[in-house]
C-alpha cells in the first residue's frame, strides 16, 4: 500500500460510506482551508490581525475545530455500529497518527517558530485510541464530555506548566505553536459527538443513511479529508511564500 492510499484510509471491504458524514466533514474541511488561508496571509504580512486574541478569529477557530472533533466522535460510534474489528479501527488511528507526524515535520520546515506538536490530528489520534480501547455507553460518554469541557474551560495550574504535559490542556499559558488542541476541553466535544451518534444509531447504522448529497464535491472532500488536510497547507504556503518574497507586501 502506498503512502497516499494509506492516508486516504480506503477500507479493504465494501463497507458503505454515509453521504451525510462525508458532506459534514467536507464542509468543515473547506471552512478550515479558508481559515488557514487567512492565517497564512496574516503570518506572511499580507493582512494584519491579532489571530490569537481577536474574538472573531477565535470564534471561527472554535467552531471549525469543534465541528471536526464532533464528527470524529460520530465516526467512532459509526465504526462501532458497523462492528468493525478493533484491529481495523486501530489501523485507521495509526494512519491519523502518521499524518500527525507529517504535520509536525512540515510545520517545523515551514514555520519553525510555531512548530505543531499537539494539533488537530494529534488530538484526534489520541481521542480515537482512548475511545476505541475504552468504549462507553451513550449516557456515560455524554456526561464525561460535559465534565471534560467544564474542567478544561475553568481550571489551570502552574503544576501543569511543563511542556511534556501541554497535551492535557491545564497549563496557565498557551504554548507557542500554530495549532494547539489539548485534550481538555476538546476531548469533551468528541465524546459528545460519540454519545449523540450512539443514541442516533441505536437501531443500526442504516438509521443514518441518506440519499446522495446535493453537494457531491463537498462530500468528495470529506471522503479524502486526511489527504486534503495534509496537502492544503504546503500548497498554500508553497504559492504564497514565493509571492511574498517577490511582491513584498506592506
Amino acid at each position: 500500500m502506498n503512502l497516499l492510499a494509506a492516508l486516504r484510509g480506503k477500507d479493504s471491504d465494501n463497507t458503505p460510506r454515509l453521504a451525510l458524514i462525508d458532506t459534514l466533514r467536507g464542509g468543515a474541511l473547506l471552512l478550515m482551508v479558508l481559515y488557514h488561508l487567512g492565517f497564512d496571509l496574516n503570518y506572511l504580512g499580507w493582512i494584519h490581525f491579532d489571530i490569537n486574541y481577536d474574538w472573531r478569529w477565535l470564534t471561527a477557530r472554535a467552531l471549525i475545530l469543534g465541528s471536526f472533533l464532533w464528527i470524529a466522535g460520530v465516526s467512532l460510534a459509526l465504526a462501532e455500529a458497523q462492528q468493525k474489528t478493533l484491529q481495523r479501527k486501530l489501523l485507521r488511528t495509526a494512519r491519523i497518527a502518521l499524518a500527525a507526524g507529517l504535520v509536525t515535520a512540515g510545520s517545523r520546515l515551514f514555520i519553525p517558530d510555531q512548530t505543531i506538536y499537539f494539533g488537530t490530528l494529534h488530538a484526534i489520534a489520541l481521542m480515537s485510541l482512548v475511545i476505541q480501547l475504552c468504549p462507553l455507553p451513550a449516557g456515560g460518554a455524554g456526561l464525561l464530555g460535559l465534565v471534560v469541557i467544564g474542567l478544561g474551560s475553568s481550571f489551570a495550574h502552574t503544576a501543569f506548566d511543563f511542556p511534556g504535559l501541554a497535551w492535557l490542556g491545564l497549563m496557565t499559558y498557551k504554548p507557542l505553536t500554530a495549532d494547539y488542541v489539548p485534550m481538555l476541553p476538546w476531548f469533551g466535544v468528541c465524546l459528545i459527538g460519540y454519545a449523540w451518534a450512539k443514541v442516533f444509531l441505536a437501531g443500526g447504522p442504516e438509521g443514518m443513511a441518506t440519499k446522495q448529497p446535493q453537494r457531491p464535491a463537498i462530500a468528495w472532500l470529506g471522503r479524502h479529508s486526511l489527504a486534503v488536510y495534509l496537502i492544503h497547507q504546503p500548497l498554500l504556503l508553497g504559492i504564497m511564500m514565493p509571492l511574498t518574497r517577490l511582491l513584498r507586501p506592506l
